[in-house]
């Protein structure tokens, strides 16, 4: 008997199919809308994290001046290499210190050139920021310590320079200064903020400073701690040390900011995380929608096939066959909406995932719950026209019109 009721429900559907189609419309944009987001949420977090696990383990970013709207930070005194030399022997457990200075310039090779970043750092620079070299060396220690003309080019750098000749032991113009190219670095490629990584130059700090910056400031300090070292007990050590000596008063607001990188990436997944979560639930009312539409339409259907009904019952159909008769037709109807929406959701997701450039990452435990979740609309949606179908005073269906 279930078999004929689950005949007799296909039937139905398929007698009206294009208002069954246009009836299941809100459950495909429901459940496809929460596969959607969910998926190209996943994928996101997924590329967030990457991208900034990419910027070096467990790596601090020591900043001058307080980080935050209407904040600027070159309003605050800058480091000096004193103060990296103090993180460097008075702080525990760290791998690499090195620091940044930062400007935007131009170089010049030939008769090709480009603006790009320049920046003056030492030999600690690779290993704190985990960037290693794919051609030529390092800064050596006399590099650093004479200032010498010499520079490391990110790809997007050398491949404009000197497309696919090699750059090395050959010299460009860097704001002017003319500078030997010692090393290419490997290739990151974009951040997660649409950054071109790759779009850098590196000199030694001192040689930044003099011939390029015509100053000593050290606006920026990169920490890498050791594998296994609290990253949260090196910040608050940097921060006590560089309190002290920028003597900063107790109670008064720091001047600069450490910030965790690490704890930068859980943050930004935790947020990405919950505005999915949030898109996801709206999306969701979209599936009750559907419902309130399943169960309109199988109350119009009750009411247009009440004398067949009256038929069945008065033939000898029992109430609960009546009754699983909608029911199975309702069910059928959600889940049929439920794989459209199912579909529909992961070919637009995979559509975003390779416009967004992000990884295109199904969980599978959401598309169950999707999937019995569209069932369970059509059982709570479905029961009450079903119920009502099923409760029907044979002669009076009979008599119906």
């Amino acid at each position: 008997m279930f078999l004929e009721s689950v005949k007799l429900a296909l039937r139905a559907i398929m007698r009206n199919a294009l208002r069954s189609f246009l009836t299941v419309l809100g459950i495909v944009i429901g459940v496809g809308a929460v596969i959607a987001m969910v998926t190209i949420g996943n994928g996101t977090t997924a590329r967030v994290t990457e991208e900034l696990s990419k910027l070096g383990t467990n790596l601090l970013h020591v900043n001058r001046g307080q980080m935050g709207p209407g904040r600027a930070s070159s309003d605050a005194r800058a480091f000096t290499i004193r103060d990296v030399e103090a993180i460097k022997t008075q702080v525990g457990g760290l791998r690499a210190v090195a620091p940044l200075a930062q400007k935007s310039v131009t170089v010049i090779h030939g008769t090709e050139s480009r603006i790009t970043t320049v920046n003056g750092t030492d030999e600690a620079f690779f290993i704190a920021q985990d960037w290693p070299l794919v051609a030529g060396r390092s800064f050596l220690e006399s590099d650093i310590r004479a200032g010498r003309a010499a520079c490391i080019l990110g790809k997007t750098v050398r491949d404009r320079l000197f497309g696919p000749l090699s750059p090395l032991e050959r010299n460009i113009r860097v704001a002017g200064v003319s500078c030997e190219v010692i090393g290419v670095l490997e290739s990151k490629g974009q951040s997660s903020f649409g950054m071109d990584q790759d779009d850098v130059v590196l000199v030694p700090l001192r040689m930044f400073q003099r011939r390029l910056a015509g100053n000593t400031d050290v606006p920026r300090i990169a920490v890498s701690a050791r594998d296994g070292v609290d990253t949260q007990r090196v910040q608050a050590d940097i921060e006590r040390l560089l309190r002290e000596r920028r003597n900063i008063a107790p109670g008064r607001e720091d001047d600069f900011t450490v910030r965790d990188m690490r704890q930068m990436a859980q943050t930004a997944a935790g947020t990405t995380t919950m505005l999915t979560a949030l898109l996801g639930a709206v999306a969701a009312v979209s599936l009750l929608v559907g419902g309130i539409g399943i169960m309109n339409i199988m109350l119009v259907s009750v009411t247009e096939r009440t004398r067949e009904i009256g038929v069945r019952l008065a033939i000898g159909a029992l109430e609960w066959q009546v009754l699983s008769q909608f029911l199975i037709e309702a069910v059928a109807l959600s889940l049929f909406g439920g794989i459209v929406g199912i579909v529909l959701g992961l070919t637009l997701a995979y559509v975003a995932a390779i416009f967004l450039d992000v990884p295109f990452i199904v969980d599978g435990r959401i598309v169950a719950v999707a999937f019995l979740f569209s069932a369970l609309v059509g059982i709570v949606f479905g029961f009450f026209p079903a119920r009502r179908a099923a409760r029907l005073n044979p002669i009076e269906a009979l008599r119906h019109e």
